[in-house]
């Protein structure tokens, strides 16, 4: 980059509050607040919702009946009209320069208190014929109020507003403050021209008024992707800050390869590694051959060997003289992992230790005794690893199963003491790369999409609800051979939501009917942690025949001999998710049958019918259903929503914005350089509420 203007301060004109601005004042102030718009910053980059323009509005004398338009016009009348019924209609007549029509609002009367006359509106909805012809409108939007003056261009602008904060308002604020706000952006540009050409982006101050005050509607693509990257810049820069920090800023520990117990390991093993599993450890020695600390995350679909590879990378860490520990989020998984270890370990002289919530008195003594001494050289535990009172005598490499349980200072209290032992985080839930990126750039990424050979398949079907019965009977003989099987509902009570079948009224009905004499168990998340923990220990022992449960399971623990699931209402679920779900079954020696019943989708839920791959159906749930919050308060503490950039969309986007991101903070990790100091500023200013999450300023 060439050279920066001056340093900005931390805040700038931008983030003076919102009632600053002309026509806001404390009442407007008050109530933009609560739709999120604290600062001027805020309403600079409330993102317009829609546009409508001349290619797009209808003549109002030209709407014909039958047909669905946008009309704007000035209302020239308007008036509640009763029917026989008791029925109220507001109507309004609608007028611009070819004519006029009328707009009815049946049972609405309420829209009149919003709508007055003079208003220039504008409506979208069918025509119909009902005493002459009239528009039905799906949704209205005030374009401006008391004589202010029309949009001068084509194109008229719609924005996300609420009851509190009409249309007519956001438009007029932003209208009177536009030029303003975009002359105080111009000052936080940070590409510059050649480096804007070079990523075909246009200046972010005239992205941001094409956006508000677009010529043509094809302006607005250019606009939105310009802060499409700023978006996805800035949070790739927070990344990579905490990826250098967790990475290089701390001595990380070259651990010395003997192959003594890695080599007896993959020697005693009973069936050979994937080619992703091999292609996954390369990458983990690696990071633990260098000085360089490792910071990565394995991902890997449900079953691929994510365990046996993070066994590996701890014998590397024990033969190396250091410890190990294996973090889970729940103690009934931290128990299976240690059983699982102890397996593959066989005859090899590495004691573990197990550490949970439960353990008490002389066993939990015991073996903190055995991590504190190093006798234990590894430790397999829930969040009790990293309570108060536990030492370790030399711990130098950190494994996080199901990672997105734990919240990111969460899964970092572990790995935060000296020496600064690597890091490595396991996901069994599959995601495409570009939510990888987006979601994860503070990590190096190891992806495993290829699952061990022998391993049974699941068969999915999609049904509707008339044919329930039929899978009940289905489910019945299955159990009736001595398999298991699980009965997942969308709500824990029927009052929950209107409609949505319950698993407490489910259960309540299957015990006695279909499942009469069989055991049942309900299992869903307002149980207490203990009661959980005591269903799933005795499903897994085999003394439940069916669980009848909410989505609790879907991250859960291996029953082999559970080979059957249902899930109802499957569309209210997405498709990465009934992923998860049906993972919980097929995995033992017998196949498994996972049945969707639902009576709409069928076409989106056919996905899972088609393919067993978990990166595929995750790109198309992306695809379908858009990324959401994507760094929720779950994962990181607080839910960005990405308002311009598209994950589907813009991979390539995003692409550049990591590359940019991770070559400016390997080059100036501080950003202290004169030509960072403007980056800087804008980081502050764009993520301060997250920076302190990754441990970065």
């Amino acid at each position: 980059m060439s050279a920066a203007p001056s340093p900005l301060p931390a805040l700038g004109p931008l983030d003076k509050p919102v009632g600053f601005l002309k026509g806001v004042g404390p009442r407007w102030a008050e109530a933009l607040g609560r739709m999120g718009i604290l600062c001027a910053r805020d309403l600079l980059y409330h993102a317009p919702r829609d546009y409508d323009d001349a290619s797009t509005v209808t003549p109002a004398a030209l709407a014909t009946v039958g047909a669905d338009v946008a009309v704007v016009g000035r209302i020239r009348n308007t008036g509640v009209v009763p029917t026989r019924s008791g029925l109220k209609i507001f109507q309004a007549v609608l007028e611009d320069d070819s004519g006029a029509v009328t707009c009815s609002w049946p049972g609405q009367p309420w829209v009149g208190r919003t709508l007055r006359k003079g208003d220039r509106l504008l409506v979208r909805g069918p025509v119909k014929f009902f005493h002459g012809r009239q528009i039905q409108p799906r949704e209205h939007a005030v374009l401006s109020r008391d004589g202010q003056a029309a949009n001068e261009g084509k194109v008229f602008v719609v924005y996300p507003a609420s009851e509190d904060v009409p249309q007519w308002f956001l438009r007029r604020t932003i209208g009177r403050n536009l030029d303003w706000l975009v002359q105080q952006a111009r000052q936080e540009e940070f590409l510059e021209p050649k480096e804007r050409a070079a990523l075909d982006l246009m200046e972010s101050a005239a992205a941001l008024e094409a956006l508000h005050r677009p010529r043509a509607r094809a302006d607005t693509e250019p606009a939105r992707r310009r802060l499409a990257f700023d978006e996805l810049f800035f949070e790739q820069l927070l990344q990579a800050r905490a990826r250098h920090d967790a990475t290089r800023a701390k001595p990380g520990i070259a651990f010395e390869r003997s192959n003594e117990l890695v080599k007896r390991l993959y020697e005693s093993l009973p069936f050979a590694l994937t080619k992703a599993q091999i292609g996954a450890l390369r990458e983990i020695m690696a990071d633990m051959s260098s000085e360089r600390r490792m910071n990565r995350m394995l991902q890997g679909d449900v079953g691929s060997g994510k365990t046996v590879v993070a066994l590996f990378a701890m014998l590397r860490a024990v033969e190396a003289g250091y410890q190990a520990a294996l973090m889970a989020p729940t103690e009934i998984l931290a128990e299976q992992h240690a059983r699982s270890v102890a397996k593959l370990l066989g005859d090899l002289p590495v004691e573990a230790a197990t550490m949970t919530g439960s353990a008490a008195g002389r066993r939990r003594e015991k073996e903190r005794a055995h991590v504190a001494s190093g006798r234990a050289r590894l430790a397999i535990g829930t969040h009790a690893l990293i309570q108060e009172g536990v030492e370790f005598e030399a711990l130098g490499l950190v494994v996080v199963d199901e990672q997105h349980r734990f919240g990111v200072r969460q899964r970092l209290a572990l790995a935060n003491r000296e020496p600064w032992p690597d890091l490595l985080v396991m996901s069994a839930t599959p995601i495409p790369r570009s939510m990888s990126m987006a979601l994860h750039g503070d990590m190096d990424m190891s992806v495993m999409d290829e699952l061990p050979a022998g391993r049974r398949p699941v068969t999915t079907r999609v049904v509707r609800s008339a044919e329930r019965e039929g899978v009940l009977a289905e489910v019945a003989r299955a159990v009736a051979e001595g398999r298991q099987a699980y009965l997942v509902y969308p709500a824990i009570e029927e009052q929950e939501r209107d409609g949505l079948p319950s698993a407490e009224a489910a259960f309540e009905r299957l015990k006695d009917a279909e499942f009469a004499g069989r055991r049942l168990a309900l299992l869903h998340g307002r149980l207490p942690g203990a009661e959980k923990d005591r269903i799933m220990r005795a499903f897994q022992a085999g003394r439940i025949d069916v669980l009848v449960a909410t989505t609790v399971v879907e991250v859960g623990v291996d029953v082999p001999n559970a080979t059957v699931m249902v899930v109802e209402q499957a569309e209210r679920f997405g498709l990465s998710q009934l992923h998860q779900l049906r993972g919980r079954i097929g995995r033992g020696t017998e196949a498994g049958l996972c049945v969707l019943i639902s009576d709409g989708a069928e076409e989106r839920l056919g996905v899972l019918a088609r393919t067993t791959d978990g990166f595929e159906i995750a790109s198309e749930d992306l695809r379908l259903r858009g990324p959401g919050d994507l760094f929720g308060a779950q994962q990181h503490g607080h839910a960005v929503k990405l308002k311009f950039a598209d994950l589907f969309q813009d991979r390539d986007l995003l692409q550049l914005a990591q590359e940019r991101a991770r070559g400016i903070v390997d080059a100036d990790p501080a950003l202290a350089a004169k030509r960072n100091q403007i980056l800087l500023a804008c980081l502050q200013r764009r993520c301060r509420d997250r920076a302190g999450l990754f441990g970065v300023g």
